[in-house]
């Protein structure tokens, strides 16, 4: 793990001298985007507020991974992405063992943790007990101690990468146990220190996987959803959080609260469900023109087709792509990844003619596809299914509080206005 912590230490100063030497000295008054009074009351969608390096989206080419295309990173697993993320370099071996050799000796749950899971109400959601069992652990954070003992500015980056070591290491135990406790599947399976992490994740969630298949598609879909720029909900609210220093235990429940929410981490069950209905509609997987008819049918009562369509891409989601090549593999005659294919077949063109061809992108997400073949290996329960996404991107947050910290970043504080001053700006006589 040393090396991790050197490549990073290295890093640090010269992003700092370039930031502050070629991009601040020199251009610090220049306009790098306007705001619209719809961007205003919009959200703040597509306002240029953040750096963040760890990625970024092409509207064509989609998610590239500290300037990696995803598609190239499609074979590696979870802790080279992570190692990928803080460094912008791919571990070699001897670097990947070490730090997957660090996970593993920081893996330990304690056991109060257990303790509260246990004891919250039978129904609770999965989400919220992720995020409590986070919260649970924040007296065990090195930056807050070491913060407390009087830390310089220049050495918070090296505690928040000890946090994330401990939170990390910690996530596949944390988040299998949930399932485990949550849906009353039977004693807590142990950690397996011969495993990899997502390995782990796998095994010790309990879906039968005799083929290794599904520890297959644990990974790819821990590396597929690690990161996404700095502006979605989970990663912008992780971010500001951090920002006021409040360790990583707080930024990343703060993060994982965030994905939570329908608007962000429910869109694959709601594609899956949009697949179960169609099978169980026609009880198979239909043919293309008799799923021609059931879309068509869905957009003429005003509703969509979830799964197709993206905020930033303008072409087909590399990740739907890693995923699709990984069903086509692994269960190309199963009718649910019939259905994903076929909607794939048939979707994008009618969407680019209905309405006159305004949709914007008619082209499938993630989101089309994830819940599908996650149902298909038996991990049936709807609203688990974010947690597994917060495990991914957990890496995300944790690499960018990381380089935050080391930038010394300042606290995030935007400035808001009232409809007043808009009236005011815009010389409108209020009525």
């Amino acid at each position: 793990m040393p090396r991790l912590r050197e490549k990073i230490r290295s890093r640090i100063p010269k992003i700092r001298a370039l930031i502050k030497d070629e991009i601040l000295n020199k251009h610090a008054g220049e306009t790098v985007g306007n705001v619209t009074v719809k961007q205003v009351y919009g959200g703040m969608r597509g306002v240029i507020g953040l750096v963040c390096n760890s990625s970024y989206v092409d509207p064509y080419k989609g998610l590239h991974i500290r300037g990696i295309p995803l598609d190239e990173l499609t074979e590696t697993i979870p802790e080279e992405i992570f190692y990928l993320l803080c460094t912008g370099e791919i571990p070699v071996k001897e670097d990947l063992e070490r730090l997957q050799e660090e996970l593993k000796l920081r893996a330990e749950v304690p056991e109060y943790v257990w303790d509260v899971l246990r004891t919250l109400p039978k129904d609770t959601h999965p989400m919220t007990m992720f995020s409590i069992a986070i919260m649970a652990m924040e007296g065990e954070s090195i930056f807050k101690e070491k913060y407390a003992a009087g830390m310089r500015k220049s050495d918070y980056w090296e505690a928040t990468l000890d946090d994330s070591l401990e939170i990390i290491a910690k996530l596949p135990s944390i988040a299998a146990g949930i399932y485990r406790i949550r849906y009353s599947m039977g004693d807590l399976i142990p950690y397996d220190k011969s495993l990899d992490w997502g390995g782990n994740y796998a095994k010790m969630l309990g879906v039968p996987d005799p083929k290794g298949e599904f520890a297959k598609l644990v990974r790819l879909y821990l590396v597929l959803h690690c990161d996404h720029e700095g502006g979605n909900v989970s990663a912008f609210t992780s971010r500001v959080v951090n920002s006021a220093l409040s360790n990583l235990y707080y930024a990343v429940s703060a993060g994982l609260n965030g994905l939570a929410g329908p608007l962000h981490g429910l869109a694959n069950q709601e594609c899956l469900k949009f697949v179960l209905s169609i099978q169980e509609k026609f009880d198979k997987a239909p043919s293309k023109k008799e799923l021609v008819d059931f879309v068509l049918s869905t957009l003429k009562v005003g509703k969509v087709v979830p799964g197709y369509g993206h905020a930033v891409l303008r072409a087909t989601d590399p990740r739907f792509t890693a995923f699709y090549k990984f069903g086509e593999k692994y269960c190309a005659k199963e009718e649910t990844f019939l259905i994903v294919k076929r909607l794939f077949e048939v979707v994008p063109d009618i969407l680019k003619e209905y309405g006159g061809g305004k949709i914007a992108d008619p082209y499938p997400n993630v989101d089309a596809i994830s819940g599908s073949l996650l149902f298909k290996y038996g991990l049936t329960m709807f609203d688990y299914y974010t947690v597994m996404f917060g495990v991914s991107r957990v890496l995300g947050f944790c690499a960018q509080a990381i380089m935050a910290r080391g930038l010394q970043a300042p606290i995030i504080r935007p400035k808001s206005v009232t409809n007043e001053w808009i009236f005011d700006k815009l010389g409108i006589k209020k009525k």
